[in-house]
């Protein structure tokens, strides 16, 4: 997105905590500017900070149009630019662990976000649920509201490969935070059980841990895993190429509120079948029984039995599999769909 609008001839500002990978972002041709930020906490106090911050950065850059992505950049980012005059396109990258359960904290950010998005010229959602959600609880306005196929991928970038030598062992790969809403729980569970049967089945999980989050896992806990000697933690990656690569086949048990789930589509793209959960923004990417498997959600039996299946195909029905992956992703996620769409808004917006 920042690539094709910088070669469109716009200014971008890329606003953002600092971080490791901040640096990056200059790569892109677009300026840096840091931005503090508590992401998944819930103090009053910091997030009127936070909204304060937004204002005086808004008000020196006066942007022509202000782009907002995750919760709190769209609701007090969006909030600011209302103030300011300044045109708001957002885009809802699904809505997380909050809008799992029903309590106070999932009713005081519905009303944000029906306060940030009422003057919106556009929001962006990544799945038909989400959007249909927003609209039925009057948080969003019909007429503004519209799809893109999540964050789409870049097909070029995720090429297909071969699937791994065949050995006898197969080798499932989980990519995501470690977060127990990320069904983590339920694949390392389903993975003891299927090693029962399956030695020589192989059980990988790449991602950070100790991330944010009310529902993190501790490196204490992934620690007792390994030692148990279930699963496998390959610690973290600027490059999950290499990684998808080596297996035959990438599963996310997830039952957090996914927008469409990234790394399945990247996985998808370099022909790997998938197994994934039969919940919102997940079951996107997946034809049950043509490019994967759809489990039960919160179900470590269900998801054992089709990790089972996977393993009774032979590999070429997994490649067969994932051949049928690769041309989903790129009928629906092409991530040029994506940039075409906010290229249309932003010349729109700007007359």
């Amino acid at each position: 997105m920042i690539r094709a609008l910088v070669a469109a001839g716009y200014e971008v500002v890329a606003v953002a905590p600092l971080d490791k990978y901040a640096d990056q972002l200059d790569a892109l041709g677009c300026r840096y500017v840091p931005l503090p930020m508590d992401n998944k906490g819930t103090h009053p106090g910091r997030d009127l900070m936070l909204l304060w911050r937004f204002f005086w950065l808004l008000r020196r850059e006066r942007p022509a149009v202000f782009l907002g992505y995750t919760v709190k950049p769209n609701v007090y980012g969006s909030l600011a630019a209302h103030v300011l005059g300044i045109p708001v396109v957002n885009n809802i990258a699904g809505l997380g662990v909050v809008f799992i359960r029903d309590s106070w904290l999932t009713r005081v950010v519905r009303g944000l976000y029906r306060l940030a998005l009422s003057r919106s010229a556009r929001v962006f959602f990544q799945n038909a649920n989400d959007m249909g959600l927003f609209i039925e609880r009057g948080l969003v306005r019909r007429e503004v509201a519209s799809r893109v196929p999540g964050s789409g991928v870049d097909l070029g970038r995720f090429g297909v490969t071969p699937l791994p030598a065949a050995g006898g062992r197969v080798r499932f790969l989980l990519i995501a935070r470690m977060l127990w809403d990320k069904g983590v729980g339920e694949y390392v569970e389903a993975a003891r059980m299927v090693k029962r049967q399956a030695p020589n089945a192989d059980f990988c999980l790449l991602g950070f841990l100790d991330v944010q989050n009310p529902t993190a896992i501790s490196r204490e806990q992934m620690s007792i895993w390994t030692e148990a000697g279930f699963v496998r933690y390959l610690g973290v990656s600027d490059d999950v190429r290499a990684e998808i690569a080596e297996a035959d086949c990438v599963v996310l048990p997830s039952f957090y509120r996914e927008g469409v789930p990234r790394s399945l589509l990247e996985a998808a793209a370099m022909g790997r079948p998938l197994i994934t959960t039969d919940a919102v923004g997940c079951r996107d990417v997946v034809d049950d029984g043509v490019t994967g498997f759809l489990c039960q959600p919160r179900s470590a039996d269900d998801l054992k039995e089709k990790m089972n299946r996977m393993i009774a195909l032979s590999t070429a029905a997994r490649a067969e599999m994932g051949r049928r992956g690769r041309a989903k992703v790129e009928l629906e996620f092409d991530e040029r769909i994506v940039v075409g769409r906010y290229m249309t808004v932003v010349k729109e917006i700007l007359g």
